[in-house]
């Protein structure tokens, strides 16, 4: 026999209760089946406030029930065949006048006992399984409802496990032939036989019971995840599901906030050795998760992330607390008192200080509390009064044996350090199976992507996670470049380039498991509106994770610090970042050194060439800029190179839709474009040049003038930019003759001139310098280079 449990999502709907009905006569074919079901998704919500609303004399809770019975009516309509409606209906009358009745004692007594508001959330899934039992009973399956009241026990506020087990048997005994039985989960019965509930999980723990009443070979638990995951996937988008897990690890995860399984859930069938298998209701095929006793062991032991928001800290300092025997003890013993959960405890090997977590709905209790019972050390000056601190959340490693692999404390520790994430107080497990760090909640999210970062998303030769910025010429042609390449890329470097964000100036799309490049288009004109792409990013951060900058946009520039801090590296061709102040381009290296990511913007400064890393190279040697000539502007050498005296506005034209200049190419005439590139150039080779040190001269009005002039003396003109070793900078057209290496640079070539101490005859790099392809094509370089 197998126990399958349906959460709410599960059957929220007749398309959601239909998937329910198809996985549940897949799994008839294999043995005898119980289903335990939930309310419908949102329905036991709306149940409690109809109580409180009742209990306020509010009568508005007769539109929440009434709503409530319009959802259930749709479903009978949609679900079943006309002869069974009306005795579905029938039923669902009968259940939903007994809430009415019950309410309106509410209403009238204008209060609302535990017993009164148990009753009314129970109501939910009488309505859904009575609905479930006709619609299999329609189907022609052997089916029988089972009503929990009558078997779950409730003793003194627990369930009789013992009591509980044996009535399940006899009843499932006592229908030997009926292949499938429908049971309400969550609700059962105390002492006196009055209705009663499970509490948070209580369906999940019902599935449990039955699977050990009638050793069941196992348990599904059908919900809308798929599966348990290493973290949150709303807080990591790039969490997975956990195929394997114990039983004790479980309920680690469940215990600090894992909300997929709960740990009452699991204690019925560990001596049983019942395997829990956590499925998706929508994805039946996915594998999910398997809970045992004995999972195959895992590297680093290290399974999931869970955490817990809403934790206060309490400290206890003094010298009235060392050596003295009992001290723990009296503090616990006042907080148990006061009914006060202890989460997690920490204390200073010098015994001086004591700090324990705890939920923060009981700190001033808690606070008041220790003050009584140490008020006599505390009015001698022996014990400090209690500090209490809230706005603190529980981050929790969990695995199995995971302190039995070394390092792991380290690195979680230094992952949180490497973001600067400050560290309140830290327990391990003495199970070995977690390592707790408490932070500040405002912090905790990004906590959770560094550890998860950390121990799950490293580098695995699989994923490069491409965010770009700019859907223009150089953005699409980077785009058609990965389509055509990404899989020679993929065989020939093991790295599989994933495009996972795109954005222009109009939209933005997102999505973690790759944008089908042919749909890119599409996609970006489809997605979200507004500028709040980079605000998107910065809200995850998936490991190996590259921002691609194929805009001219300032304002992207300055969110670079906050994209290279939330751990993503950064490839640009966008000069305006690196060409600000000195002081920003170096802000810029500080960030990216300090956040451990990339930083490579080769295609700024001479698309495809390799300057800026030639550069790098003769600073990090030792090696000093003497002087460097560069003609920079592919843009410009093309309008040079074919000039011929007259036309000059329509060669302009001609370039621009070649794709050579700017977007605005007064960019280029003005020899702004140029001003940024020596501005990077010098930089790069470590000069601390500033605009206002460069001489400007923007490509003249009388250039028909200056081209007669050189033609007459052999020359030729060039759009030459040059400095020396004491930062004097010049940029202008410049005549050049044919001893000149500048001389003979045709089309959109650069050529760069640099001379060095090690290097006194100039070096040259010559290429094209402009062209989308060819800037695509230094991204994409940028790219590999990365990571």
């Amino acid at each position: 026999m197998q126990v399958l449990k349906f959460g709410g999502t599960s059957v929220a709907s007749s398309e959601a209760m239909l998937q329910v009905v198809d996985i549940v006569r897949k799994t008839l074919e294999e043995d005898r089946t119980i289903v335990v079901c939930s309310a419908i998704g949102g329905c036991t919500d709306t149940l409690i406030e109809a109580g409180h609303r009742a209990s306020a004399r509010d009568a508005g809770y007769k539109e929440l029930i009434q709503g409530l019975k319009e959802r259930h009516y749709v479903l009978i309509r949609e679900l079943l065949p006309p002869g069974y409606q009306e005795r579905t209906s029938a039923v669902v009358d009968q259940l939903f006048g007994e809430l009415e009745g019950l309410a309106y004692g509410v209403y009238l007594l204008g209060e609302l006992s535990p017993a009164s508001l148990s009753a009314i959330e129970s109501f939910g899934e009488l309505f859904s399984t009575a609905i479930l039992t006709d619609k299999f009973l329609s189907l022609g399956v052997s089916c029988h409802w089972l009503d929990a009241r009558e078997l779950v026990q409730v003793r003194a506020g627990s369930v009789d496990e013992g009591e509980t087990r044996q009535r399940i048997a006899r009843a499932v005994d006592a229908f030997p032939h009926v292949e499938l039985f429908i049971v309400p989960g969550f609700i059962a019965s105390d002492e006196s036989g009055r209705g009663t509930t499970l509490g948070r999980g209580g369906s999940d723990y019902t599935a449990s019971l039955f699977a050990v009443a009638v050793r069941a070979r196992r348990v599904e638990i059908w919900t809308d995840v798929p599966g348990i995951m290493t973290a949150n996937p709303k807080v990591v988008p790039t969490a997975r599901t956990i195929p394997h897990i114990s039983y004790r690890a479980a309920q680690e995860l469940s215990h600090f906030g894992a909300k997929v399984i709960y740990p009452p859930t699991i204690r019925p069938v560990v001596g049983e050795g019942i395997p829990i298998y956590v499925k998706d209701t929508f994805h039946p095929e996915a594998p999910g998760t398997v809970v045992e006793k004995n999972p195959p062991r895992v590297r680093d032991g290290v399974l999931g992330l869970s955490h817990s928001d809403h934790i206060a800290l309490i400290s206890l300092e003094g010298s009235g607390m060392v050596g003295v025997p009992g001290f723990s003890s009296r503090l616990f013993d006042a907080l148990s008192r006061r009914g006060i959960n202890i989460i997690l405890i920490t204390q200073a090997s010098s015994v001086h200080s004591m700090c324990i977590a705890i939920a923060e709905g009981d700190a001033d209790a808690a606070r008041e509390a220790a003050d009584s019972c140490f008020a006599y050390e505390i009015s001698l000056g022996r014990l400090n009064p209690l500090r209490v601190e809230t706005g603190f959340s529980i981050v929790c490693l969990v695995g199995d044996d995971i302190l039995g692999h070394s390092g792991a404390t380290g690195r979680m520790l230094a992952a949180l350090g490497a973001h600067s994430i400050p560290v309140r107080a830290t327990a391990q497990g003495s199970s070995e199976r977690n390592i707790s760090v408490i932070v500040p909640s405002v912090r905790a999210e990004e906590a959770i992507r560094a550890v998860h970062r950390e121990f799950f998303d490293r580098w695995n030769g699989k994923v490069i996670h491409l965010f770009i910025a700019g859907y223009g010429r150089v953005g699409r042609a980077l785009v058609e470049m990965l389509s055509d390449n990404a899989a020679s890329i993929a065989r020939r470097s093991g790295k599989e380039l994933r495009v996972c964000g795109l954005a222009n100036s109009r939209s933005y799309v997102i999505d973690t498991e790759g944008i089908p490049l042919a749909e890119a288009a599409q996609r970006l004109s489809d997605g979200e509106k507004g500028k709040d792409y980079i605000d998107a990013l910065i809200g995850f951060s998936p490991e190996n994770a590259l921002f691609v900058d194929c805009t001219a946009d300032e304002g992207i520039g300055f969110r670079y610090p906050a994209l290279l801090r939330a751990g993503y590296s950064i490839v640009a061709c966008n000069k305006i970042p690196f060409s600000g102040t000195y002081a920003q381009f170096k802000s810029l290296q500080e960030e990216a050194h300090k956040a451990g990511v990339s930083l490579r913007y080769e295609t700024t400064a001479g698309a495809a060439l390799p300057v800026l890393v030639t550069l790098d190279r003769v600073v990090q040697s030792g090696d000093t800029l003497v002087r460097m000539d560069a003609v920079l502007s592919g843009t410009l050498n093309y309008l040079l190179d074919n000039y011929q005296g007259s036309g000059f506005e329509a060669l302009v034209e001609d370039a621009r839709a070649k794709g050579y200049t700017e977007p605005d190419p007064s960019v280029d005439l003005s020899g702004r474009d140029v001003l940024r590139k020596i501005l990077i150039l010098s930089r790069q080779a470590g000069l601390p040049l500033e605009a206002s040190q460069v001489t400007l001269e923007p490509i003249p009005a009388d250039i028909d003038l200056r081209y007669a002039a050189a033609k007459a003396r052999g020359h030729r003109l060039r759009y030459v930019a040059s400095v020396d070793a004491d930062g004097r900078a010049t940029v202008g057209l410049r005549e050049v003759g044919p001893d000149s290496p500048l001389y003979a640079l045709r089309g959109t070539d650069n050529a760069i001139l640099i001379t060095t101490g090690d290097y006194p005859s100039p070096m040259l790099i010559q290429g094209a310098g402009a062209g989308t392809r060819q800037t695509a094509g230094g991204l994409l370089n940028d790219i590999m280079l990365s990571i």
